[in-house]
């Protein structure tokens, strides 16, 4: 039996996704929640794998397993031995042709900004703290340059394996809510910390130290070095991977704000 499951989390104070030994990661635990509900040991694989305290609220997961149990068992079941700052939003019985990464069409990530000049207290890792005000406008102008498929390499990580820096986006938003700035940005799929270095740029642009001409640039040299620092893992969010039909899932409703 295969089953898919649609996951949300807080991911402060985790080691970010994937299992490791002695680590405390949403996977280790979600696994081990999964094993007490199936009476067997549960191995899970994910749609995206995401950093050190990077949230989601749309992550899609699926495992097989022996034990026959009623759908509802995987939700209710594991969500009882699951800690707060991780929850199982549905479960779903799948064919053994689906696959949680590679079946998947797109992943889109939401990354919220607290711009302000006065720290968050309340939203304290769960929104990055950006001081210098922010020219969303020139910001969404900028992102335009990162539309379709083209070579990431200024925005992919030294730690990335990915045999590729070839990604394809479909979709980048800016907008302004208040004293916050979202940014949402769809693709196919994603470089390590090729979203948190695309938002270390925005921010120079949208705070005046780069010009909007400076995102072409920096794309062409293909190199990290090109690129701004990355920005922090607190405001980043996976929010939804789309799959083909008939692999429909329940859209997820967050994170805040929206």
């Amino acid at each position: 039996m295969r089953v898919a499951l649609g996951i949300e989390y807080n991911g402060f104070g985790y080691y970010g996704w994937q299992a490791q030994q002695g680590l405390t990661t949403i996977q280790g635990c979600l696994q081990e929640a999964l094993a007490k509900v199936a009476n067997e040991p549960i191995f899970l694989h994910c749609a995206g794998r995401t950093d050190a305290n990077v949230h989601a609220t749309g992550q899609v997961v699926h495992f097989d397993t022996k034990a026959k149990r009623h759908v509802d068992a995987w939700l209710w079941g594991t969500n009882s031995h699951l800690p707060p700052s991780i929850v199982v939003r549905f479960a779903k019985h799948v064919d053994y042709s689906f696959h949680a990464r590679f079946k998947a069409l797109s992943r889109r990530y939401r990354y919220i900004i607290y711009n302000n000049p006065v720290r968050p207290a309340i939203l304290s890792n769960r929104v990055t703290w950006y001081y210098y005000p922010l020219d969303v406008d020139k910001m969404a102008e900028a992102g335009q340059f990162l539309l379709g498929e083209q070579d990431f390499s200024s925005f992919r990580s030294s730690q990335c394996n990915s045999n590729s820096p070839m990604r394809n986006v479909t979709e980048f938003t800016v907008k302004r809510q208040g004293d916050f700035v979202i940014i949402e940005i769809e693709a196919n799929a994603f470089l390590h910390h090729m979203v948190r270095n695309i938002v270390g740029s925005m921010l120079k642009i949208g705070a005046g130290f780069k010009e909007i001409g400076w995102m072409p640039q920096v794309l062409a040299a293909k190199s990290r070095k090109a690129a701004a620092e990355t920005a922090a893992p607190d405001g980043l969010y996976l929010i939804q991977v789309k799959y083909p039909n008939p692999y429909q899932f329940p859209v997820p409703n967050g994170p805040f704000l929206i």
